[in-house]
Parts: structure tokens; C-alpha cells; sequence
């Protein structure tokens, strides 16, 4: 028989898909996956529900409800002092993963270089190379997550297309400084570049820092795609509702992809989310508040163990090195032990490298985006699993 295509068919099954079946094996904790489990705001569920009943359930509009897109706009108002039309420079996704393909296969022309910082989300590198571009890779590595200057200038060229850039970065759990942005911003323009930016942890950052778009920097709102999601500012992840930003020009381009992917998204869970964007400022501040005392929760429990907890400035996760716990595997190797022995599941931070180094390969995530009683009881199983081995 004919091969399937080489590119996508070369990916073997991932990381978080292995550790998730072999938690619900051994019956673990699984604070591998990212996401949450409450059932976000009951307002906004309230708000799917209704529109599943007071309208008929049928096509909504390619680009997205009215309302979902105004919503959008005001939010980039609100809360970035951006000016957004809504008709023209917003766009409703099945997702930020599918605004994420629609964007690199709207803009990405086969021999096209694209730009990566690694550790990367999973689906980055085969949607890039699917589209025919040429991934070029800069690292920030545990455990300062510190942005190399003059290796991300290096990965620049007159063949670079854009810059695929995760702030809040899931896995590091870092949100780029305003001098990172001003730096990144300049190379993008320097060589008439584009940059599509995944901002779905916007509004989930701690200790006092703020999120800067990368559009929001002089010269860069004809340059930038800004992608968010309802999954994550509202804890919502099933719902896979996304919203993509960027100027006519960009959207033109990524909105015909969008059409031939999904066409459109739920309309009644579209009106819900453009009722969230309209919440108060307290919801959004609590938000990352509640996120920051499950961080602290999490972090304490860990560095009480042993664990060497590294800094987690906004996302869902938090990274720790086992040095000190005396395995003498790498990360995949530890992380199957403790979801097999002490019943706890975390994820390799290895696995978001293409070439593993010494320091990811001693470092794990863990999700904090859980109940305060199921925290605990992941602490309790590792510190009885550490306490007996260190015995």
C-alpha cells in the first residue's frame, strides 16, 4: 500500500497521551495533563446552556458570532489599550490549536524558516513542518529559563517568515520581560518578519508581573497574530473556543485556512464566552490569584519532598528538579516510577526538547490546576514513596 504522509506519520503517540493512559492504569493522580478539574464559571456554563435553546443551533458566520468578536476586540481595548475593529481584524477559532493551524498554514510557504524557543508545546513542530516551513530552534533551559540573546538572533535570516512565540510558556512556566519583547520585536522587524504569538495564559500570571503582548510594541500591530483562549481564561478546555487578533492584511490570509479546517465553532458556547470577556475585573484578577495559591500549594509540598522547585511565573504548571531524591534514571524513567510506585503522574520536560540536555533531563512539570484535596494528596503519596526509599 501507498505510505501515508511521511511528515505527520513520522510522530509517534504523545507524551502526555503515554502518561495519561499509564496513570489511569496504575489508578494515579495525574498532574501530567494541564487541565483543570472544576467546571469553570457557572454563569458562563449558564450562558452555553441558554443559547442552546433560545436560537436555532445552526451555522454561525465563518469568522465567528458578532458577539464573540466584539467581545474580543473590547477585551484587547480593555485590558492591552489595543484598537481592534472587530469586522475586520478578529476571527472565532475551534480552539487556539486550530487558530494556531490556521495561521501557519495561511502564512507559511514551503522553504519558509520559522522561529521556535524551545521547550515547545507538542503540536508546534509537526503543524510547521506539515506546512512546508523550516523549523529554526533557540532554547531557554532550566532552571533560569533565560532568553540566549545572541543564539535567537542567529536563528534570524532574510528566510525567516515569522516567529512562533508562547508567552505565558507552557512547559517553562515564564513570562518574557518587556526588554525579551522589545528584543524579539526588533529582530522581527529587522527582518521583515511576522510573529504569530500563543498568549492563551494571558490571564494567568503571578506575583505582581504583568503580560505584554507582542503586539502591543511600536511598529509591531501590522506584524503580530495574538491568539487566546476560553479554555484556559475560563477553565473551560472542552469547549475549545479560541479568538485570533491581527490586521487585515494577516487575517485575510489566515481566515481562508480557518474556513477549510473547521469552518466555524459552537454558537452557543461562542455567545457564552463573549459573556466571560465581559466579566468583571475581579473574576480575571481572581483568576490568577487562585492559580498563584494552588501554585504555592503545589511548590511547597514539592520543595518540602526534596524537590528543587524552579520559578513559575504564570501557565498551569510548575517544574522541579529530583536531583536531590537519589533516582539515577533520567526524567521518563522517573516520571513512569512515581506513576507507577507512589501513584502520583507528572510529564518529562524532555520531551518538549528535540536534543535533550543534562538539565532537562533531571527536571518534571507538574500540573497545579487541581483541587486543593487532590494536591495534597499527590504530596502525601510522594513524600510516603521518598520517605520509605530514603529509609
Amino acid at each position: 500500500m501507498k505510505p501515508a504522509n511521511s511528515i505527520l506519520s513520522s510522530y509517534g503517540t504523545s507524551v502526555f497521551e503515554v502518561m495519561s493512559r499509564l496513570a489511569i492504569e496504575t489508578q494515579a493522580i495525574n498532574l501530567g495533563q494541564g487541565f483543570p478539574d472544576d467546571n469553570g464559571p457557572a454563569d458562563v456554563v449558564a450562558a452555553a446552556q441558554e443559547g442552546l435553546a433560545d436560537r436555532p443551533n445552526q451555522y454561525p458566520p465563518m469568522l465567528g458570532v458578532p458577539e464573540l468578536r466584539q467581545a474580543v476586540a473590547k477585551h484587547n481595548k480593555r485590558f492591552y489599550d489595543l484598537d481592534v475593529d472587530w469586522q475586520t481584524e478578529t476571527m472565532v477559532t475551534s480552539g487556539a490549536t486550530e487558530a494556531l493551524s490556521a495561521c501557519l498554514f495561511g502564512l507559511i510557504e514551503p522553504g519558509d524558516e520559522v522561529v521556535l524557543i524551545e521547550p515547545l508545546y507538542d503540536c508546534y513542530l509537526p503543524m510547521i513542518r506539515r506546512a512546508g516551513g523550516i523549523p529554526k530552534l533557540v532554547r531557554v533551559e532550566p532552571p533560569r529559563w533565560e532568553l540566549p540573546y545572541e543564539a535567537l538572533a542567529a536563528a534570524f535570516s532574510d528566510k525567516t517568515k515569522l516567529i512562533l512565540l508562547n508567552s505565558p510558556m507552557n512547559p517553562a512556566a515564564k513570562v518574557f520581560t518587556p526588554a525579551e519583547l522589545g528584543f524579539i520585536a526588533d529582530l522581527v522587524k529587522r527582518h521583515d518578519a511576522y510573529a504569530v504569538c500563543d498568549e492563551v495564559y494571558e490571564h494567568i500570571v503571578f506575583d505582581g508581573l504583568r503580560h505584554h503582548p507582542l503586539m502591543t510594541l511600536p511598529g509591531m500591530r501590522e506584524r503580530c497574530v495574538r491568539i487566546g483562549s476560553a479554555g484556559k481564561t475560563f477553565s473551560l478546555t472542552g469547549w475549545k473556543v479560541g479568538y485570533v487578533t491581527a490586521c487585515p492584511a494577516l487575517l485575510q490570509p489566515i481566515s481562508k485556512c480557518h474556513q477549510f479546517l473547521v469552518f466555524t465553532t459552537p454558537p452557543n458556547l461562542q455567545r457564552a464566552v463573549a459573556y466571560g470577556l465581559q466579566k468583571g475585573e475581579d473574576y480575571f484578577t481572581g483568576l490568577a490569584a487562585g492559580m498563584q495559591a494552588k501554585r504555592d500549594r503545589l511548590s511547597a509540598g514539592l520543595a518540602g519532598i526534596g524537590f528543587s522547585v524552579q520559578p513559575c511565573q504564570g501557565t498551569y504548571f510548575v517544574n522541579a528538579g529530583f536531583e536531590a531524591l537519589g533516582f539515577a534514571g533520567d526524567d521518563m524513567a522517573f516520571c513512569r516510577h512515581i506513576t507507577t510506585d507512589a501513584g502520583v503522574c507528572a510529564i518529562p520536560v524532555s520531551a518538549f526538547y528535540q536534543d535533550q540536555g543534562t538539565a532537562m533531563r533531571t527536571t518534571v512539570r507538574f500540573c497545579f490546576s487541581k483541587q486543593d484535596a487532590i494536591l495534597d494528596e499527590a504530596v502525601a503519596r510522594l513524600a510516603r514513596h521518598f520517605g520509605k526509599a530514603a529509609a
